[in-house]
């Protein structure tokens, strides 16, 4: 889903005059592919809600040609490669990116997700340098997410050390750290030394177009189709089989589940008359971004116990009133029992059907908790909260000034 883009007149204000931001990130956030969406998101709603946001070249510089052959290599030699190299070629790069940033009269430098990005990098002591991640290189490595996809070079394991300091060296001279994720932030203060004065959880939102509120909860009956939902393009990953596993179980017991899956294809044992697929949906096209929101808005469980350090489709499921069953792992956007229920890494598929059939006996209940996750969107999990909140601490961190 591509961010909508543009100011409107609720934009704040710092005084008579907005705020000049220079976004720093290592790839372009008008692609709304990066990062998946997230980018984008940040970019326009800094914007949107906080200021004029002018994107800082990419560039390398001199060191550009090395960049460019390394773009050359397959995508998970990229992904891998090019941060560290980054930090290797860190004094060229941010040497460019200051000269920059002395011709523009910036009030902030925004960084995002690229940590590197920041590394050796001294801007003019007049500008507010800020942060945001869904995840670091080592809290992700020292968590179980990294440990469940191992690590591609078991010789970059060699490197921990030195991206360790790295990290500490950009995050202890960063004015402000705004981690999405109540997790990350304590990983953040426990292995950078941070305090809450400088490292702050602010939730990040849906990767989609806000939409309307239910004008009726959606009814869980055993009379009715029970619908399952689950969105990703890597179907171990993202825990399809428990979420096929939990269709079956309901199945057995009689009743009419169904399960809809989007971003992927299940593989030949997991197929089943009663599933839906969509391998992949462009939302750009009006009629397959009708078949995404008609998903979201007739299911009645999102089913992913995936293994990610965040989750934007969770805070999509919460925008439509749609609660979630997933792992507790990282910092995934979902409270026990406010937009969803969280499970011990490992708890098997009873577990999630169990939840289940609790809400079909308890009808009343599973119509509350739709109304909980929507609120729990409204109140926390959109991009406009984002933005006023990342705004007011700005205000107040150059008013310390």
């Amino acid at each position: 889903m591509s961010a909508q883009t543009g100011t409107d007149d609720t934009a704040c204000k710092t005084g008579n005059q907005r705020l000049k931001i220079a976004y720093l990130c290592d790839q372009d956030p008008k692609d709304p592919h990066t990062y998946s969406g997230g980018n984008a998101r940040l970019y326009n709603t800094l914007q949107e809600h906080v200021g004029d946001v002018h994107i800082l070249n990419q560039s390398w510089y001199w060191a550009e040609p090395i960049r460019w052959l390394v773009k050359r290599m397959p995508l998970a030699i990229v992904m891998r490669a090019q941060w560290r190299l980054h930090l290797a070629f860190a004094p060229i790069i941010a040497r460019g990116v200051r000269k920059e940033l002395a011709k523009g009269d910036f009030d902030v430098v925004f960084g995002a997700y690229s940590f590197h990005s920041l590394y050796k990098l001294h801007p003019p002591k007049n500008i507010l340098t800020l942060y945001t991640s869904d995840a670091t290189p080592t809290a992700y490595k020292n968590s179980m997410i990294g440990e469940n996809f191992g690590s591609f070079w078991s010789v970059s394991r060699r490197l921990d050390p030195l991206i360790l300091n790295a990290e500490k060296d950009v995050f202890q001279n960063t004015d402000l750290m705004l981690w999405p994720s109540q997790w990350l932030k304590d990983e953040a203060d426990m292995l950078y030394g941070l305090s809450d004065g400088n490292s702050l959880h602010i939730s990040w939102g849906a990767n989609i177009v806000s939409p309307d509120a239910e004008a009726t909860p959606l009814t869980l009956t055993t009379d009715k189709p029970i619908e399952l939902l689950m969105i990703g393009r890597n179907w171990h990953a993202k825990g399809g089989q428990i979420s096929y596993e939990t269709m079956q179980i309901l199945r057995e017991k009689g009743l009419n589940a169904r399960l809809t899956v989007i971003g992927c294809t299940p593989p030949e044992e997991c197929c089943s008359d009663h599933m839906t697929v969509h391998p992949n949906l462009d939302k750009s096209i009006p009629e397959q971004l009708a078949i995404f929101t008609n998903a979201l808005r007739s299911a009645h469980f999102f089913v992913m116990p995936s293994f990610e350090s965040f989750g934007f489709a969770f805070c999509e499921a919460s925008a439509y009133g749609l609660p979630s069953l997933c792992y507790r792992i990282g910092g995934v956007p979902v409270r026990d029992g406010i937009n969803g229920h969280v499970f011990p890494v490992g708890s098997d598929v009873v577990c999630f059907a169990a939840k289940i059939l609790h809400y079909l006996d308890h009808p009343n209940d599973y119509v509350a908790l739709r109304q909980n996750c929507r609120k729990e969107f409204e109140d926390h999990l959109n991009w406009r909260v984002w933005g006023q909140k990342v705004l007011h601490h700005i205000k107040q961190a150059l008013k310390g000034r």
